[in-house]
């Protein structure tokens, strides 16, 4: 069985304007929830939330193993001495990030010749520290129908560079994960191939000149109908 792993955020599409570090927005999105919601969270319960968010995003402590939005946010709200609504603080959290998603023009089109040609498309994508899996799936309805099967590190419970995601998207094809191709823009996905030895391509739409050791390096998802003849 052929099949193909795609990550999705700068592979397949990306968010407008999104600065290069999530953590930029803590300090902002943790305000718009006092204000929205109206709690009286004071400025040093606002600094101790930021302080707990930040321990779980992975680029300041590193993990490959994903944890629950209502873990994450349950554990930054715990010096709130006020009655509040977990899931209401989630929601106002990622709203004031003002996320612009952008389809790559050619990834659609591209999903679908692979399709037809008989490959099965997955996804392999890890979730931002404390989005809801749902959420993360809203800004990009149009891409849904084109994958056969949709796994982030929420889903299957672990981040990439770890091949706990391959592994259960070669258990739901049946299919050898050894002969599968992974796309992906970042390190960690040419680290995630490797650690499962398939095949990976890196796509470089910013020409950063990245050297992980992949297999292909493309410019637009495109070049990938050749790779895939192979």
């Amino acid at each position: 069985m052929n099949v193909i792993v795609f990550d999705i955020s700068g592979t397949l599409m990306e968010y407008v304007n999104m600065p290069n570090v999530w953590m930029d927005y803590y300090d902002s999105a943790f305000r718009h929830v006092r204000e929205k919601l109206g709690l009286p969270l004071t400025d040093e319960q606002l600094a101790k939330s930021i302080e707990v968010l930040r321990e779980y995003n992975p680029r300041v402590k590193y993990r490959e193993k994903d944890y629950p939005p209502e873990q994450i946010f349950g554990d930054a709200a715990k010096g709130w001495d006020f009655p509040y609504s977990l899931e209401d603080v989630i929601s106002a959290f990622f709203e004031d990030m003002k996320l612009t998603p952008l389809i790559y023009p050619e990834t659609i089109p591209t999903l679908e010749k692979l399709r037809s040609a008989g490959w099965k498309t997955a996804t392999l994508t890890d979730v931002a520290t404390g989005m809801p899996d749902s959420l993360h799936k809203s800004y990009f309805p149009e891409l849904m129908p084109h994958f056969d099967l949709y796994v982030s590190s929420q889903s299957c419970g672990f981040r990439k560079p770890n091949p706990a995601g391959v592994h259960y998207i070669a258990r739901h094809f049946g299919a050898d994960e050894r002969e599968f191709i992974f796309v992906g823009d970042e390190p960690k996905d040419i680290q995630t191939a490797k650690n499962v030895g398939c095949r990976s391509v890196l796509i470089d739409r910013k020409n950063r000149g990245l050297n992980e050791g992949q297999d292909y390096t493309i410019k637009t998802l495109g070049e990938l109908i050749p790779i895939c003849r192979l």
